[in-house]
């Protein structure tokens, strides 16, 4: 069995290079693409925990701690991720067809 902090490795790692590319890169569609990684990162790390924490007690009957806590938690965390995805291009698609670019500097459509 692989230990957990391999996972919490892997996932720091993810979300390094996550938050590496919203604050360096210029293109929206990077940064979007740096978001979803970040949020992959968190999945990981969700799942993981939940699976460890089976493992630790297999009896875990608290009302408000069910077994399956660490899958709901990634589900939604994917179903966020997939709305922000979406929201996230259809605004990029109109800026860009209204600016001829997508550079995050340049976005100052709610300027005065």
């Amino acid at each position: 069995m692989i230990p957990l902090t391999w996972y919490l490795i892997v996932a720091a790692l993810l979300f390094s290079i996550g938050a590496y590319g919203v604050f360096a890169r210029r293109n929206a569609v990077a940064i979007l693409m740096a978001v979803e990684l970040m949020l992959n990162a968190v999945n990981i790390n969700l799942v993981a925990f939940w699976r460890y924490s089976v493992l630790q007690n297999p009896n875990l009957g608290a009302p408000f701690f069910p077994i399956s806590s660490g899958w709901t938690w990634a589900i939604l965390v994917l179903t966020v991720a997939a709305a922000e995805a979406a929201v996230g291009l259809a605004l990029i698609i109109s800026v860009y067809r209204r600016r001829d670019s997508v550079v995050a500097e340049e976005l100052d459509l709610l300027k005065n």
